[in-house]
């Protein structure tokens, strides 16, 4: 099996190393990850510049790109073999509900998905960077079931780890996404030089977290397996949308 390893947390980032050592005895890993931090970047592509590939002492592939142009430059014309599956992250933190919409860990697998391979994110829920090696043996414990017994239609798994030891960790769940109260409001500062500068306000709490969420299973100790696809029709409102144009 060949695997192709992104995150949005930058080539040097901690999780992203222990994703390596967790899956390197399993399959042929390559790595190529965004040179610097661009959490947030969503599934943006950029057009308006070219990029380009460097190779790390460690022979991680960075790229001056957002986390959906590695995966897409590496599978359109920088490997000469396509990739068995994608694997991105492990995460500095979680990607549940609203966050997903938003995050380059999930956007990573999603372009491999849009691609047409098997695709997972995987994030830990936390900051305090803990337990990475507990979300690094949930990949590995994923693609061991790939191996086993391939998914065989293209799919996109949002998984979500919880900050604990691995014998703490109570099963796995699949889940549906919850959703967030509406964001903190930004927040006003002054930088040194006087000038009125704005940054963006924190996520908001879970708003619907009930049994059956991401939210619930991860407070509760279980991974968060959520299938996610990317089709944003909203089919039950067809109807009255055709109704309107039609008055």
């Amino acid at each position: 099996m060949r695997i192709l390893l992104s995150n949005d947390d930058g080539y040097f980032a901690p999780g992203l190393a222990a994703l390596y050592d967790a899956l390197k005895a399993l399959a042929d890993i390559t790595v190529v990850a965004p040179e610097r931090d661009k959490s947030g970047a969503s599934n943006s592509l950029t057009l308006d510049r070219p990029l380009s590939f460097r190779r790390a002492p460690n022979g991680f592939y960075f790229l001056n790109g957002t986390p959906t142009d590695c995966v897409h430059m590496a599978v359109t014309g920088m490997l000469d073999f396509r990739p068995d599956m994608i694997v991105s992250g492990i995460n500095h933190g979680s990607n549940m509900g609203d966050d997903t919409i938003y995050s380059g860990t999930v956007a990573a697998a999603t372009e491999g998905f849009l691609l047409g391979i098997p695709s997972i994110a995987v994030s830990l829920v936390s900051c305090d960077q803990k337990n990475f090696a507990t979300a690094a043996w949930v990949a590995a414990e994923l693609v061991k079931r790939q191996q086993a017994s391939p998914i065989t239609s293209p799919s996109l798994l949002n998984v979500n780890v919880p900050d604990v030891p691995r014998e703490a960790l109570q099963g796995f769940e699949v889940t549906r996404l919850g959703k967030r109260h509406k964001a903190e409001p930004a927040v006003r500062a002054t930088n040194p030089r006087g000038d009125e500068v704005w940054w963006i306000g924190a996520a908001g709490a879970a708003a619907d977290a009930g049994p059956g969420t991401d939210f619930h299973a991860t407070e509760h100790d279980r991974v968060s397996i959520t299938p996610l696809q990317m089709d944003l029709t909203n089919y039950q409102q067809m109807g009255s949308v055709a109704d309107w144009i039609a008055r």
